[in-house]
């Protein structure tokens, strides 16, 4: 493949297709936390941006070098983003439906349960490095950056969108960000398993 429009079309949309999960993911945040600081805002699309960076470009490394190893990890990817975000999701929802422990504060998104959703949600994009197998490392590296400023954006987007929701669902934000995280995982795997 060669530098063109196409080339930049194509990855844009590879962007939009793999960010749609950390847009969900995004937006159970903005419920889960409604006067979100746009800096925090900021680092959790950030985060989602740089896995879905690393992601492909790991990808293409694997096609170009151990490929066997990779075809059997792939069967794994599925289950991985299933048992991450069920274990995140099931956390949320359960902390909803009960309640905090009497004088647990409420906390910010943590930078590990971030770097969870940030796996969960990035790992189908290791199979990017097949589709991006044909370029060669510059343009792989480029298109790796296109995916990321796109993932930033659609993040910004999901996080702005869950904030204006989890302001007027208050109480029930955290339990609709549960269920949802919970359901994008479910989604992962039937579509990777079918």
């Amino acid at each position: 493949m060669e530098w063109s429009c196409v080339f930049i079309f194509n990855s844009v949309l590879l962007g939009v297709g793999l960010a749609m999960d950390a847009f969900s993911v995004s937006m159970a945040n903005g419920l889960q936390e409604p006067k979100m600081a746009r800096g925090s805002m900021c680092k959790i699309a950030g985060v989602f941006a740089v896995f879905q960076f690393v992601m492909p470009v790991v990808g293409w490394i694997c096609v170009h070098t151990i490929v066997q190893y990779f075809q059997t990890f792939e069967k794994l990817i599925p289950w991985a983003a299933l048992a991450l975000l069920g274990v995140i999701g099931g956390k949320m929802l359960l902390e909803g439906v009960y309640g905090r422990v009497q004088g647990e504060e409420k906390t910010e998104l943590g930078l590990g349960i971030l770097l969870m959703q940030g796996i969960a949600t990035s790992i189908d994009a290791l199979s990017v490095g097949f589709t991006i197998a044909g370029y060669g490392w510059d343009m792989a590296v480029a298109s790796a950056l296109i995916i990321a400023a796109v993932t930033f954006a659609v993040c910004m987007a999901g996080l702005g969108i869950g904030k204006k929701f989890g302001t007027r669902l208050s109480d029930k934000a955290q339990i609709f960000g549960g269920i949802l995280l919970i359901a994008i995982g479910v989604e992962i795997f039937l579509t990777g398993i079918f």
